[in-house]
């Protein structure tokens, strides 16, 4: 790609080739990074889930209330 000497007045379609260079460069980058965050949510994600369900577990044994009957 020729640069643009300082008299040459810059078109539209000098700045639709720019910025889609810059742009294809960028997605590039994204799309090899999506997966690995996609599996690092996925994870925290159990991990929390889990975190949540030992927790609900331990506080409905230390809260449970022995209720007695009796006949009069």
């Amino acid at each position: 790609m020729a640069t643009k000497t300082a008299d040459e007045p810059i078109t539209a379609a000098d700045l639709r080739t720019k910025l889609q260079h810059f742009q294809g460069d960028v997605q590039g980058k994204v799309d090899d990074k999506k997966t690995t965050i996609a599996g690092v949510a996925a994870g925290g994600a159990m991990v929390l889930m889990i975190l949540f369900f030992l927790l609900g577990k331990r506080s409905g044994k230390k809260k449970s209330a022995i209720v007695e009957i009796r006949r009069v």
